[in-house]
């Protein structure tokens, strides 16, 4: 239920990870889905702790980036940072390697250092132009952080690249290029536009109206004679 609700009602995919720790939190996989769930809700705290749990019981690293990101929102950057340049990242795999990145760009524009998150995304997983489930992550951070920059057109191009990646929309690079292009989207459907909007007929006045009353008379009139 965790896994279902995470990404829809993270407050109710919260709520079955309690009520999972009461009853088996002893299982590595309990503590790992409540972590993510209580990440999920921002209790960056909370969420810390039960992946430390998680990696004690299991040895895994896989969450280390995850655990990175966790100390970013408990506002200490330089904590993320110190864990991007552990022992523990050369046995991420790619996936892993490129999230942990992801966190330490993440953590140098908290610091204000715009210049030094543009250069830590610099990589050959960012240069290549194979698509993996990463990239159109990797190419959004890297425009997003051109654009904080001031670098405009060189994060347009990035913008696009991550659009071109980004198969399953799993970021808002379409409207974040629109937005550089000056492209404004309308809803066709907006209820705001009714007034003065044409009617059933396509008649667009009362004078239209009228006048189309006033040649079924005469039709009548042709009609009749």
């Amino acid at each position: 239920m965790v896994a279902r609700l995470i990404d829809e009602d993270p407050e109710g995919a919260y709520g079955y990870s309690r009520v999972a720790l009461r009853l088996a939190s002893r299982v590595a996989a309990v503590r790992e889905a409540a972590g993510f769930a209580a990440y999920a809700n921002q209790k960056y705290n909370e969420a810390l702790a039960e992946f430390r749990a998680a990696r004690r019981m299991t040895g895994n690293v896989e969450l280390w980036p995850v655990m990175a990101d966790c100390e970013r929102g408990l506002g200490r950057p330089e904590k993320a940072l110190d864990m991007a340049g552990a022992p523990d990242v050369n046995k991420l795999d790619k996936a892993g390697q490129v999230e942990m990145r992801l966190v330490a760009a993440g953590a140098r524009r908290d610091m204000g250092q715009l210049d030094a998150a543009i250069v830590t995304l610099q990589s050959p997983e960012l240069a290549s132009n194979s698509v993996q489930p990463w990239t159109a992550r990797l190419r959004y951070a890297y425009a997003d952080a051109l654009l904080a920059a001031g670098r405009e057109d060189e994060a347009r191009e990035w913008f696009a690249k991550a659009v071109e990646s980004d198969k399953d929309g799993s970021t808002d690079a379409s409207d974040r290029l629109a937005e550089l292009d000056g492209v404004e989207f309308v809803d066709a459907f907006d209820d705001s536009d009714d007034e003065g909007a044409p009617g059933a007929a396509g008649l667009d006045t009362e004078d239209d109206a009228d006048d189309a009353d006033d040649g079924d008379r005469d039709v009548e009139v042709r009609d009749a004679k």
